[in-house]
């Protein structure tokens, strides 16, 4: 009888009390939303644009009150709490360390908005500045730099440090919501049907964010493989590329995080610097330097600006900059747990303040230099007028615009290459580590011990693809993509009280004297 109930307990990959009903709730949402695709993401986001309009002023709060908690925890008694054993060695070096969070922080998407998104700011800029205008390009470059900003990656970090404190210090099986929030609720909220409710919120704004991104990131391939193979783009092609994207994703989710997602995470650092050398070596180097410098200090200039800017006195103009500053706060908000969950996980050895302050730099650092040279690239091809960058970005949408800005460089087939080769990467690498996050919330293994298990990460990555490529075919991502903004709302108030669970938590053990490094004598 014994030997059946391990058989038993060997069986269970998952909790089925958590996942399946964020799966139903998921397939029941997105099936009238795909069949009723227009009509869906109008009134969804004729909802979002009210909740817009009512709490803009929230969500810049929002990511400023989360960058403050950072600060206040970085810098006070509680940023020198190690997470796990005082006299351990941080499980990653710094630069692996700095290379997984990034890979996670950034994925594919400062591809897009690092060579595009100036583009939407310059034909619509704010203050009054006259379109397409000198000014008009610097607040293009600048806007897409703060939208990769310390605001942005303080709500992707506040809740590590409660995650990781319950698993690397109180060695709590369960690397859950739930679990965090015990300090706060007490056991029997925790064990109980408030509990679920929370971790099955997580995991709803996951699966939904993780079927979006698969969904919408692979056009970032498909629209530069279609003009390196001179082919049409077609849902065949985009099949195919979502595929292999699964099977490479999945393999690396497999491995682990040792094998897989750190050793990808770090070549991809290298590949995207040689990749950044080369644009400066064959295209417009000069040119992108001096932008660079003009952009950051431009960014540095109108920081405060841009981070408290609701356009309150001109409701009825409002630019580009005010709609899409929220939607990004709030579709960022959904994946905030995510990136704090699977950031506990590799943090064990680090100080609460080394993980913090290494999320706020690291991927801020890079993404500032990224979109300095790929934005630099499509303002000078522009510019010059090689490209009319911004006519196809209005006429045919900003993916078709991507290539067109590689093709006019020279070598531009082994630039496409490469721009392929490093998206897929970095698509591989934001979801192997979200299947990852997600077969290690739902699992039944003890995660202070274990990894997930290898199997229920193949089952988790099946199950994204799936959703993905039923959605990419009948359509519905569209309407998902604004559900996952939406989901960002109760995952703040989630969020917030984690950062209270995280400083409860060290105060009633007194971490911040009991689990910290000794000094060196």
């Amino acid at each position: 009888m014994n030997e059946t109930g391990k058989e038993s307990r060997k069986r269970k990959l998952i909790d089925h009390k958590i996942f399946a009903p964020a799966l139903i709730i998921i397939i029941a949402i997105s099936i009238p939303l795909s069949m009723y695709e227009d009509e869906s993401l109008q009134l969804l986001n004729t909802i979002f644009d009210k909740l817009v309009d009512v709490f803009s002023w929230g969500y810049l709060w929002y990511g400023l009150i989360l960058l403050g908690a950072g600060l206040y925890l970085s810098f006070s008694k509680y940023g020198k709490v190690v997470l796990g054993d005082p006299t351990e060695k941080p499980r990653f070096t710094l630069f692996e360390y700095a290379s997984i969070l990034i890979a996670m922080g950034l994925g594919s998407t400062i591809m897009r908005t690092g060579i595009i998104q100036w583009a939407n700011v310059a034909v619509d800029p704010p203050f009054g500045v006259e379109p397409q205008s000198t000014e008009a390009l610097l607040w293009g470059n600048s806007y897409s730099m703060f939208l990769w900003s310390f605001q942005v990656f303080a709500v992707f970090v506040m809740a590590a440090p409660a995650m990781g404190y319950i698993l690397h210090v109180k060695k709590r099986p369960l690397m859950r919501i739930s679990e965090a929030c015990r300090s706060i609720f007490g056991d029997r909220f925790t064990d109980g049907l408030g509990g679920k409710i929370l971790d099955i919120i997580f995991l709803i704004s996951i699966l939904a964010g993780a079927a979006v991104t698969l969904g919408l990131g692979a056009p970032i391939v498909t629209y530069n493989l279609a003009e390196l193979l001179n082919v049409e783009l077609t849902f065949g092609l985009t099949l195919i590329v979502t595929i292999v994207w699964v099977f490479l994703f999945s393999i690396s989710a497999y491995l682990g995080i040792e094998c897989g997602i750190k050793r990808l995470s770090t070549l991809n650092m290298y590949l995207a610097g040689a990749f950044a050398l080369f644009i400066m070596f064959v295209g417009p180097g000069v040119f992108i330097l001096n932008y660079f410098t003009d952009s950051v200090g431009f960014l540095l200039s109108h920081y405060i600006d841009m981070s408290f800017h609701t356009n309150a006195l001109n409701p009825g103009e409002s630019s580009h900059i005010e709609s899409h500053t929220i939607f990004w706060f709030a579709y960022n908000a959904t994946w905030a747990m995510l990136h704090s969950v699977f950031a506990a996980k590799i943090s064990r050895g680090r100080t609460i303040k080394e993980m913090i302050l290494t999320y706020l730099m690291a991927p801020t650092c890079i993404s500032w230099i990224a979109t300095g040279v790929l934005g630099g690239l499509g303002i000078h091809s522009y510019q010059s007028g090689e490209v009319p960058v911004l006519d196809i970005v209005s006429n045919q949408g900003a993916m078709t615009a991507i290539p067109a800005i590689l093709t006019s460089l020279p070598l531009s087939n082994i630039i496409l290459v490469l721009f392929i080769v490093i998206a897929m990467i970095f698509l591989t690498t934001t979801l192997d580590s979200t299947t990852y996050t997600i077969a290690s919330y739902a699992g039944t293994e003890n995660m202070s011990k274990a990894e997930p298990s290898k199997h229920l990460r193949i089952i988790v990555a099946a199950v994204i693809a799936v959703l993905s490529l039923i959605l990419m075919r009948i359509g519905g991502l569209a309407p998902l993509e604004v559900v996952s903004g939406l989901m960002g709302i109760p995952i703040i108030a989630i969020q917030l009280l984690t950062i209270y669970a995280a400083k409860k938590m060290i105060d009633e053990d007194k971490a911040w004297q009991t689990n910290v490094r000794a000094k060196n004598k």
